[in-house]
């Protein structure tokens, strides 16, 4: 998923609006004639292209950027029925919330700082010249009850690595959601041309590095007393698995 030199857009504005939509998430194309004062025909010419080009995807007025991703999939376990799917910008409250639930057991720092970002920046998915960054969510009748997030910079000496955040709400573990969700970001980072998926867990986290373990990952590396939580310093566990 290399961000190739300014993606070769061709002209100046329909560089503007790329840079435009991926900074707020969605934009409409009234947002875009009044922000970037282009002229209206000029703009829908330009956006026409960017669409064509599988930069942009539209329904209608509102506009994102577009991630070869794949199709939602659908899935029943003990009764319960769930779908896997490319995460929308629509799903920004969903996930956030999500992870917030998952990260108030103390257990996952990194996923925490994740949701803090994605809140702040009011933006989901990213591609630009200096990070990518990708979200899948399990839905339960249409509710975000579980995520899987990539997030990679654009550097040379790092584009082949991407680090991973995966989490289920409390309430629906048990079912394989976390299972799925992994293998459906790992598929994503493996067609992507991503060498290698890491993440770290504090060590107290033993169901997180358990689940990851099962999946194939191995530890590569602990950072001792790394973390303090509730006034105790606790190791991180780094670890990684390579596709």
């Amino acid at each position: 998923m290399t961000f190739a030199g300014e993606l070769e857009f061709g002209h100046e504005d329909r560089q503007r609006i790329y840079q435009y939509v991926e900074r707020r998430g969605t934009a409409t194309m009234s947002e875009l004639e009044s922000e970037l004062r282009l002229d209206p025909g000029g703009l829908r010419h330009h956006v026409a292209i960017l669409k064509r080009d599988g930069r942009l995807d539209g329904e209608g007025e509102q506009y994102r950027v577009a991630l070869d991703a794949g199709a939602e999939e659908e899935y029943v376990s003990d009764d319960l029925e769930f779908h896997i799917r490319p995460a929308r910008q629509e799903d920004l409250a969903g996930i956030v919330g999500a992870i917030r639930q998952v990260a108030e057991e103390k257990t996952y720092i990194v996923a925490e700082s994740v949701a803090d970002e994605v809140d702040h920046e009011n933006a989901l998915l990213r591609h630009n010249e200096l990070e990518s960054r990708m979200f899948f969510v399990a839905t339960v009748a249409d509710e975000v009850v579980g995520w899987v997030h990539l997030h990679a910079p654009e550097l040379d000496k790092l584009s082949h690595t991407a680090e991973l955040t995966v989490g289920v709400i409390d309430e629906y573990r048990s079912h394989g959601i976390g299972s799925h969700l992994l293998a459906r970001g790992l598929e994503w980072a493996g067609s992507n041309g991503y060498e290698k998926v890491y993440q770290s867990v504090p060590s107290t986290n033993e169901d997180a590095i358990a689940f990851l373990e099962s999946h194939g990952w191995e530890t590569e590396a602990v950072r001792e007393d790394h973390y303090k939580l509730n006034g105790d310093a606790v190791d991180e566990v780094m670890m990684a698995v390579k596709l």
